[in-house]
């Protein structure tokens, strides 16, 4: 489809993430949920492919390249700390999730915390904040509650 270098796609279609074609590589990858801009650098030297190459002139065959190393981060022999879920809950693998999976893995944690009843489940439960941030004046949901005149 896009074989020849001089045809420009302007939206391309990578890993299930719709990415415009003007933007650089490395961005444009980093639009996919649970890739940033550094993982995009990686799998961009590790497979050979200029970061700064805008997306929309990337050839199928890049693309596919590209879509695999998505897939398989541990195919690529990218060290264990650049993945996003180390030692797996379930599994105990490293492991690099993005997509829907990730979104999914997310949620199935925070319930596995809630069903225990930790400190932290506990607070996603109530929806108060979980790290640690004040409570006193901010997250604050509902009526504001601030200074009320009295009717005269």
């Amino acid at each position: 489809m896009a074989e020849e270098p001089g045809q420009f796609r302007y939206i391309v279609r990578i890993a299930g993430t719709d990415v415009e074609g003007t933007w650089k590589l490395v961005y444009g990858l980093a639009k996919i949920k649970g890739i940033g801009v550094t993982t995009a650098h990686a799998i961009c030297r590790v497979l050979g492919i200029d970061p700064e190459k805008r997306v929309g002139f990337l050839t199928d065959s890049e693309i596919k390249k590209i879509e695999k190393a998505v897939e398989d981060l541990r195919a690529l022999g990218l060290p264990a700390w650049l993945y996003n879920r180390r030692k797996d809950y379930e599994t105990g693998e490293d492991m690099h999730l993005h997509g829907a999976n990730l979104i999914w893995a997310a949620r199935k944690d925070i319930d596995r915390e809630k069903k225990i009843r930790s400190w932290r489940g506990l607070r996603h439960a109530v929806g108060l904040k979980v790290r640690g941030q004040r409570t006193h004046t901010t997250g604050r949901l509902g009526v504001t509650v601030g200074v009320k005149k009295k009717k005269k």
